[in-house]
């Protein structure tokens, strides 16, 4: 089952996706919102897989909106105006839908959102050998032993891969953590995670790993210096 909202300032639009999650199995459309503020409230305390998400709103756009999400679900994006395709699918949204919303084009793109967690989920039992990401218009597998550390920018994250070019997803730092093993890997400053196995020492709030130097935030120190001191 996939759970989903939907953000739209148009009632009549909101009332159309309501109809239609109704009568496609696996999609349980759990809350409806016209305030997009109101729905970051909601998103703040609840997971939910999927956002369905007008991008053209008088207070904040859809995309804008989504780049607040700081959890990771699926998105496909409503309106009425193509030009905005482009931008949408740059966020690696599931699918666009370009209003009005026919019944069998919806169906289709929640069957791709279906397919995509499906995916996500056919490996679980390796959940502690890889992650999956979304990168430029593809879903990536990375091995957690190939990850040399992660980096924090703006609304992205820049996951460097040994012996390979860096991975950048939209993401939060406090997003991938959640996906991350809490045993193999640990955030020590606002901008980074590492890869515990690949400490090799620290000194003057630096953190030496096999080929680089990250630094230690004070906020991350204790905790950091703690399981250092009783792992080493």
């Amino acid at each position: 089952m996939i759970t989903s909202i939907a953000i739209d300032d148009e009632p009549l639009a909101l009332e159309l996706l309501t109809d239609y999650a109704s009568r496609t199995d696996g999609l349980d459309l759990v809350k409806t919102y016209t305030n997009p503020l109101d729905a970051l409230k909601y998103l703040k305390n609840f997971a939910v897989d999927l956002l369905f998400l007008d991008i053209q709103m008088p207070d904040i756009s859809g995309i804008n909106f989504y780049r607040l999400v700081q959890q990771n679900p699926m998105v496909i994006f409503t309106t009425a105006h193509s030009k905005y395709a482009v931008e949408g699918f740059n966020l690696n949204s599931i699918d666009y839908l370009l209003k009005p919303i026919e019944y069998n084009r919806f169906v289709q793109a929640v069957t791709k959102a279906k397919d995509y967690k499906e995916f996500l989920n056919r490996d679980s039992k390796n959940a502690d050998k890889f992650i999956h990401v979304r990168s430029e218009y593809s879903l990536v597998k990375i091995p957690l032993k190939e990850i040399e550390y992660i980096e924090s920018f703006d609304d992205f994250i820049k996951i460097h891969v040994i012996d390979s070019k860096p991975i950048l997803t939209l993401m939060s730092l406090k997003a991938i953590m959640e996906i991350l093993p809490s045993d193999q890997f640990m955030r020590v400053h606002r901008s980074f995670i590492i890869p515990l196995n690949h400490i090799k020492s620290v000194r003057n709030n630096r953190v030496q790993l096999i080929n680089v130097e990250i630094p230690l935030g004070l906020r991350h120190k204790d905790e950091f210096i703690g399981w250092f001191k009783s792992n080493k």
